[in-house]
């Protein structure tokens, strides 16, 4: 299993979250090898996790989520990476 960590900068918390949930986690969703992912936020910080079956799929969906980045300015990308899930509970 791999992860996609997405950390963006959240400058409008209420669009950001009315696009994350009409937009980002359907699209998610739909990608393949798709596990299962948790978005958080923190004092105007947006940290990302999502769960992928293989390293090739969330390389895929990485770049996806850098390439369809919501428009506008309610969030801010700032970066994301691809890791590989050593444990889990």
């Amino acid at each position: 299993m791999h992860a996609v960590v997405v950390k963006v900068t959240v400058n409008d918390a209420e669009t950001a979250e009315k696009n994350l949930q009409e937009q980002v986690v359907p699209r998610i969703k739909q990608m393949p090898g798709f596990m299962t992912g948790y978005w958080t936020r923190s004092e105007g910080q947006g940290l990302s996790m999502v769960i992928f079956e293989s390293e090739e799929n969330a390389r895929q969906a990485a770049d996806q989520v850098q390439a369809n980045m919501p428009t506008g300015d309610a969030v801010t990308f700032e970066s994301a990476e691809v890791r590989e899930v050593v444990a889990q509970a």
